[in-house]
């Protein structure tokens, strides 16, 4: 099959699989510069204590390391803008872990793809030493904005990223130029612990990093920071204008349990461990633990008294 047609195939078939947008670049090498910026957040400890993303650099920097025989990086963004808000959870944990979600499609996708063309390859979702954000741009969807999330034209920052790594050569679309997020800094102003700044992002302030990856005691008077949310935080999403384009996303695997939307303040300070599975069952929540997000809880309830 001609690298255009199976292209346009791949791209319907993502369409169809409930993927927003699709794009495909090459895949080769980040340019020096790229990998110094990456390898200089890393040296000034910006990272906090993810030590994953200082493994595995040489993958990081060349898919082609990462998975062999790649020839090609089809990116695909789904939409999880929720119909509502969930106090108290970041809005892309309200329905199952979107990892699972994402990657079980993209293994579909490949599957369809071998249905009319024999190709190897892997797919990925925030999963391994992959540089998203960078592979995004690169394949046309949209740019990286201050608020450091992939930003899509008239569509907003609400995505989850997967990746296919293939072993095929395709038609690969033009790169997105420039970044439309021009002077305005409402992320930046609105960032409750100033993670973000003129200067990039801080992750060892960022709540999300706090309330999630972080394993210990967390700053003394976090809590009146952060605005109702002990799982993530959305804050640099709701200021960001680009999502007043945002719609309620429609897969059925990102609509939150009816037991969660029946959680209230009370509710969340008395949760107990069966409580806990019964709601997160499956959910990206499962990656904070029972004990870590009981002490989030305590923190911000203990800051509104």
């Amino acid at each position: 099959m001609e690298k255009k047609d199976l292209s346009i195939f791949i791209k319907s078939e993502a369409k169809r699989l409930g993927f927003d947008i699709c794009g495909i670049a090459k895949a080769e090498a980040i340019p020096d510069d790229v990998a110094k910026t990456y390898g200089r957040w890393i040296e000034e400890e910006r990272h906090g204590t993810m030590q994953y993303l200082q493994r595995n650099c040489d993958k990081r920097f060349n898919p082609t390391l990462l998975v062999e025989g790649c020839k090609s990086i089809v990116v695909v963004a789904m939409n999880y803008a929720p119909e509502a808000p969930i106090e108290g959870i970041a809005s892309y944990a309200i329905g199952n872990d979107y990892h699972k979600v994402i990657k079980d499609r993209l293994y579909t996708l490949l599957d369809s793809i071998n249905s009319i063309h024999p190709i190897k390859g892997r797919a990925f979702c925030d999963s391994a030493p992959v540089l998203e954000r960078y592979w995004a741009v690169k394949a046309g969807l949209g740019w990286v904005g201050t608020n450091r999330q992939l930003t899509i034209p008239g569509k907003g920052s609400h995505f989850f990223l997967g990746e296919l790594l293939i072993d095929a050569e395709l038609a690969y679309d033009t790169p997105f130029i420039g970044n439309n997020c021009g002077k305005c800094r409402k992320c930046i102003e609105n960032c409750p612990t100033g993670a973000l700044t003129d200067n990039g992002f801080d992750a060892r302030k960022c709540l999300s990093y706090l309330t999630i990856e972080y394993r210990e005691d967390l700053p003394e008077n976090i809590g009146k920071k952060m605005k109702k949310t002990f799982y993530g935080c959305d804050c640099c999403l709701k200021a960001c204008p680009h999502n007043r384009f945002a719609v309620p996303n429609d897969i059925p695997e990102f609509k939150p349990k009816e037991e969660l939307l029946d959680m209230d303040c009370e509710k969340w300070k008395n949760l107990t461990k069966e409580q806990y599975n019964i709601l997160f069952k499956e959910s990206a929540v499962e990656r904070c633990g029972y004990e870590q997000l009981k002490r989030n809880i305590s923190a911000l309830y203990k800051d509104e008294e």
